[in-house]
């Protein structure tokens, strides 16, 4: 049920606002990014990724690609720069739709819908990079988080390279999400999403977050070896982006 919800709450912003959805500037509100501009900000994350990938020497090959919660495909356009195949999922359908619409003449790039707590659609060691940003922090939950996590380290290949963030530390007055909660009441009670978004200033966005320690000791449950960690400060908290690589276990 919370995934289904969430499936919801994305779909309404893949119709009202889905460039600043994905993107959060406050002065991008309301349709105001440039759309060039707004795909350059991916060119500008996947080449500081990149970059990183080649002083840690991962991944060893550039096949396959995918971004998870990939929105209208930011980051995938990008990552299609560097990978011979890239892939774009998301559990927005509205998202899906305009990411095909303005990604159409990208060929090395696929984009699909997944409503799964899993990425079962993908075989094992499947895939050279894993990217994801500014998409696990609004999980519904943190069970469904590490569910995340445990299918892109399976999809991974050996030796390939995951790079994901996830918010460290949340302040109460983030952690209330009551301007969450009333656009989820005012919803039920049969209000528009564009009325709630354009004319009450109310989003269905939520935050989450997992403590570093916490998650260090997950990705070393699943046998993960972390090879660098970036935390990072913003208004509203603190995060952290993790480079975390599969090595070869012998039988």
């Amino acid at each position: 049920m919370s995934l289904k919800r969430h499936k919801q709450d994305w779909e309404d912003l893949g119709i009202v606002d889905p460039l600043w959805a994905i993107h959060s500037q406050p002065n991008r509100k309301f349709g105001k990014w440039d759309i060039d501009e707004f795909f350059m900000t991916g060119d500008q994350d996947v080449k500081a990724v990149m970059e990183t990938a080649v002083q840690l020497g991962y991944p060893h090959k550039r096949d396959l690609a995918l971004d998870f919660g990939c929105g209208v495909g930011r980051l995938t356009r990008a990552l299609a720069n560097y990978f011979q195949q890239c892939y774009g999922l998301d559990i927005s359908e509205s998202m899906i739709v305009r990411a095909r619409e303005l990604n159409q003449s990208i060929l090395n790039c696929k984009f699909l819908v997944n409503t799964e707590e899993h990425l079962q659609i993908f075989p094992s060691n499947h895939f050279d990079i894993i990217y994801t940003k500014w998409v696990l922090q609004h999980l519904p939950t943190e069970s469904a988080i590490k569910s995340y996590i445990s299918e892109f380290m399976r999809t991974l290949t050996v030796n390939g390279l995951l790079v994901f963030q996830i918010r460290t530390y949340l302040p109460f007055k983030v952690r209330l999400r009551t301007g969450r909660k009333l656009y989820i009441l005012l919803r039920a009670l049969g209000l528009g999403e564009k009325f709630l978004y354009e004319r009450m200033n109310l989003n269905p966005m939520r935050m989450i977050s997992i403590p570093a320690d916490e998650v260090m000791h997950f990705l070393n449950t699943l046998g993960a070896q972390v090879l660098e960690v970036q935390p990072y400060t913003v208004a509203s908290g603190q995060g952290a982006t993790y480079y975390v690589t599969k090595v070869q276990h012998d039988a």
